[in-house]
């Protein structure tokens, strides 16, 4: 279990790093079993998600409660995970982050099209299934709220909160991380083009079926690896 609070501990790091999440806020989690999470949770000397160490990771169950000792407290939010958790048996993790790209793009209303390809394939296909989002810009800190969030999402994977930031999920806490850099970039890259007055063609039907999937090991682990070594760059690997 401590590799698992490990895992956590730098997802939360990479987010901070790569500016999806500002100071103290977001979370992240993955499934032990049907009824217990490892969460991030906030210490009384939190320093922010750049600073996350294991020990800020904690074991609860999907009703908040556990290994809360030295001061610690659940996040607010940690229904958007718990509920999640309950809604999607196949869930393994879950990130919840405030990346201003996306917040940005969505409240300026630009459309998230899958106007690039092989530049980016993971966030390329997400922009052709589709993000959801869920409409209301509020804090998510009952049941009923983290059900509405699990059911906007549905089986995307992905989703917005409106005004407030985005939600990701994934087989393990390297795919949902790396799913919540692509929306991002997705944001970021959309956001751009309408800067600039931009309105260029989706990828086309032929183009996008030579669009491979190159599974995992490439989209999420080798990606992962680079991430780690960033922040072993700058000091701050755990």
């Amino acid at each position: 279990m401590s590799d698992l609070r490990t895992t956590v501990a730098t997802a939360c790091r990479i987010l901070a790093q790569q500016d999806l999440v500002a100071d103290v806020l977001g979370h992240v989690s993955v499934r032990l079993d049907t009824d217990r999470i490892l969460l991030r949770c906030r210490g009384p000397q939190d320093r922010g998600l750049l600073f996350t160490i294991a020990d800020d990771i904690r074991e609860i169950d999907l009703d908040g409660r556990g290994d809360l000792d030295g001061g610690y407290a659940v996040p607010n939010e940690f229904h958007i995970h718990t509920e999640l958790f309950r809604a999607h048996p196949e869930i393994k993790a879950v990130v919840h982050a405030h990346p201003r790209d996306v917040v940005i793009a969505d409240l300026a209303g630009v459309e998230l099209r899958q106007t690039f390809g092989a530049y980016n394939i993971p966030a390329s296909r997400l922009a052709h299934r589709g993000v959801p989002v869920y409409p209301r810009s509020v804090l998510i800190r009952t049941p009923q709220l983290g059900r509405a969030v699990a059911a906007a999402i549905g089986d995307a994977g992905v989703g917005i909160l409106r005004g407030h930031g985005v939600v990701t999920v994934g087989d393990s806490v390297e795919q949902a991380t790396m799913r919540a850099l692509d929306l991002a970039e997705l944001s970021r890259i959309s956001a751009q083009l309408t800067r600039l007055g931009a309105r260029p063609h989706t990828v086309s039907d032929d183009d996008r079926q030579e669009l491979p999937d190159l599974g995992s090991a490439f989209n999420d682990s080798s990606r992962w690896r680079h991430y780690t070594c960033r922040l072993q760059g700058a000091g701050l690997a755990l």
